[in-house]
């Protein structure tokens, strides 16, 4: 009876899994089925990821531009150079900023002149970022259309100067003198 109750396991377990039969062993590290949340075949399936679509340059001012008229309520630094507290007239030249900074769009990053009536006072390069991307860049409240805000950063070691005008948004960081 003993000898029944042993073969009579052996085989189930070597016939009944069919192991021996198909010449395979068995994957001790395999994960157990399981049924997925959804209770389907593919609960592990995803499908592949959209390709990200190209978004078209950002158009850029060609050429010199009025950009408006600021305050700056301290002196800063202008090119490496003194500029007192006053009100200035901000002025977009087509001198482009060289080297180019990686990863810019062509042109976004140009020169500006700060004049009192007709006569620089300073130069300055200036970051030019379409109205699409600001909130990519900035996360404080942009100034109106046409408008420009001057602010002192935390800190108080920089001025930023924002500027609004025909779809663009033009920044500025001045240390302070």
């Amino acid at each position: 009876m003993k000898r029944l109750v042993l073969v009579g396991t052996l085989v189930s377990a070597i016939g009944g899994a069919g192991l021996l039969a198909q010449g395979t062993q068995p994957d001790t590290k395999a994960k157990p089925a399981t049924r997925g949340a959804r209770g389907n075949d593919q609960a592990g399936h995803t499908a592949p990821k959209a390709q990200p679509e190209t978004a078209p340059p950002p158009s850029v001012p060609a050429g010199e531009m009025q950009l408006g008229s600021i305050r700056l309520p301290k002196g800063v630094k202008v090119d490496g150079k003194a500029l007192a507290a006053g009100t200035y007239t901000v002025r977009l030249t087509a001198q482009t900023a060289t080297p180019a900074a990686a990863g810019q769009t062509p042109n976004a990053e140009r020169w500006v002149e700060l004049m009192q009536g007709k006569q620089v006072k300073g130069r300055e390069v200036v970051t030019i970022v379409p109205q699409s991307e600001i909130d990519k860049v900035q996360k404080d409240k942009p100034p109106a259309p046409n408008a420009a805000k001057v602010e002192t950063l935390k800190g108080g070691d920089y001025v930023r100067v924002w500027i609004n005008r025909g779809g663009n948004h033009y920044l500025l960081h001045l240390p302070t003198a």
